[in-house]
């Protein structure tokens, strides 16, 4: 019986769709069967790489074999049937249990021990081949890395720029990016809500399609958009410009790690979810009962933490009330801005110096690092967490720099602390809930409830503008003056740190 069987095969579908290699392959075994009076009744025709083993064809090809649908087969060239020893080891049982195996391309008998031994050696170069290929391309995939750039295409969020280049910012989905990590580090939005909002506004993936659950997940715990690579477990320092900050970075990891929400809260009060217990740090939780409103620690042991409402705003307003400013630091605040400026420029240059100092430490820890484990002085395992957390650290100190490097409008970002601050009595008294509960958020910190009492904290810098409050009462206005110098110089130095910005809307709202 003279049926074979006809098979080809390319590495790639692109290679099948674009190239001519099937075709040839097609011509010199249809050739080869005419010239030995063999017959193909059926081919198998593959696009997928030989160096590893589960293709399917091949497999489904090589069962019809050993039910000896066909006497044979006829392949290309040995490379075209297999670049890895176990599939070849497949094909030699074959040729043991007498089915013929031949190659258009090559005069070998394979029932005789030479040209057996011929095609072997020839399948054993075509694998080292391959190990080879895979080596080099690894070392020259790492040496990109290692480099800043970034090998693969780029994120959400980004451009490709060309070979040897680091990723650009793309100035239609960036800003969409960062509104979703800055949304889902509010902890106002789970994955679900957060998938939806960022549908409507816009945001999509490389191909135009909508960026689903899994995805946005990938997204928001890709250290590519702080200036980091990530490869497998490995962090490298990325050329390209970050595009979050990693405090916001970190937040959303901590949200991620605890599994946030997966419905959007649905906000029916002021304080809900914004108030936690003292004892066990549980969110106390709003009821209403008697025509009043309270809010009530839900945990057994702190069952009695409970505090109505109208307890609850009379606390917030007395710390609002500490926000003002008198008529006469309000006519002087122009000069006391100017000359604090001038101050701060002076200590930003300073600041700069020590993080740059800091910085090179980093450098060297790193590169003694690498030789303790290139001298197999420490293990693997120590050395990826220990060079993470260098990374993380000098990722760090790089956005501080930026901070302090760019010029930065802080008159603009000092007035609009100093309004927050003089419109936070009455904005809490005639804002909407929504913008309380910001208000509540850009300037408290802990919000806590013991008992029957709430324990409130100014966040910085609205602590700073308190505690000027404190020591000008009563004060002769010179002394006040010097006081407000002091204030503004403390936070102009404050305010570069400070991670984020207030909210557009709560801004036009003071």
């Amino acid at each position: 019986m003279n049926k074979f069987y006809g098979y080809i095969r390319v590495s790639t579908a692109r290679q099948g769709e674009h190239g001519v290699s099937l075709q040839q392959q097609r011509d010199a075994i249809a050739t080869f069967a005419d010239r030995n009076q063999l017959s193909v009744i059926s081919w198998f025709e593959e696009r997928e790489t030989a160096a590893k083993r589960g293709r399917p064809v091949f497999t489904k090809m090589l069962k019809l074999l050993k039910s000896a649908k066909a006497s044979g087969v006829i392949m290309h060239k040995i490379d075209r049937s297999a670049r890895n020893l176990k599939d070849w080891a497949d094909l030699g049982e074959l040729i043991d249990a007498g089915v013929r195996v031949c190659f258009a391309n090559e005069s070998l008998d394979l029932n005789s021990r030479g040209g057996r031994l011929s095609a072997d050696i020839q399948a054993v170069v075509a694998a080292d081949y391959i190990r080879n290929l895979r080596e080099e391309t690894r070392k020259g995939f790492y040496g990109r890395v290692k480099q800043g750039l970034y090998p693969r295409p780029a994120p959400i969020g980004y451009l490709d720029a060309g070979a040897g280049k680091p990723k650009l910012i793309d100035p239609e989905m960036a800003p969409l990016v960062r509104t979703a990590f800055d949304l889902y580090a509010t902890g106002r939005f789970g994955l679900h809500d957060l998938q939806d909002e960022l549908e409507i506004r816009g945001l999509r993936t490389r191909t135009g399609s909508i960026l689903s659950r899994n995805g946005l997940s990938v997204m928001l715990k890709n250290p590519f958009y702080i200036g980091l690579i990530r490869i497998r477990d490995e962090l490298f320092s990325g050329l390209h410009d970050a595009l979050i900050q990693k405090s916001t970075f970190d937040a959303v990891q901590a949200r991620l790690a605890q599994n946030g929400p997966k419905k959007q809260f649905r906000h029916v009060s002021v304080f809900g979810k914004l108030l936690q217990c003292k004892n066990c740090g549980h969110s106390l939780i709003f009821e209403k009962q008697k025509g009043h409103r309270y809010y009530r620690c839900h945990s057994n042991p702190c069952s009695e933490v409970c505090l109505r409402e109208e307890l609850i705003e009379q606390a917030f307003r007395a710390e609002f009330s500490r926000l003002q400013f008198s008529p006469a630091e309000i006519e002087y605040m122009p000069i006391a801005i100017q000359k604090s400026q001038a101050i701060q420029m002076e200590l930003r240059k300073s600041s700069i110096s020590a993080l740059e100092i800091t910085r090179r430490q980093i450098g060297d820890r790193i590169s003694g690092l690498t030789d303790a484990y290139l001298d197999k002085a420490i293990e693997k395992d120590i050395f990826l967490n220990k060079k993470t957390a260098l990374l993380l650290e000098r990722r760090q100190i790089d956005e501080k720099l930026e901070k302090l490097q760019v010029p930065l409008k802080m008159t603009n970002r000092l007035q609009e602390v100093i309004n927050l601050a003089t419109n936070a009595t009455r904005l809490f008294d005639v804002g909407t809930v929504e913008e309380k509960r910001e208000l509540l958020d850009a300037v408290m910190s802990n919000r806590l409830v013991d008992g029957k009492t709430a324990e409130i904290t100014l966040r910085s810098p609205f602590n700073c503008i308190a505690e000027h409050n404190a020591v000008t009462a009563g004060s002769p206005e010179r002394t006040k003056a010097r006081t407000l110098d002091q204030l503004l110089t403390q936070l102009l130095k404050v305010l570069p740190l400070l991670p984020g910005h207030f909210s557009p809307h709560l801004l036009r709202s003071c």
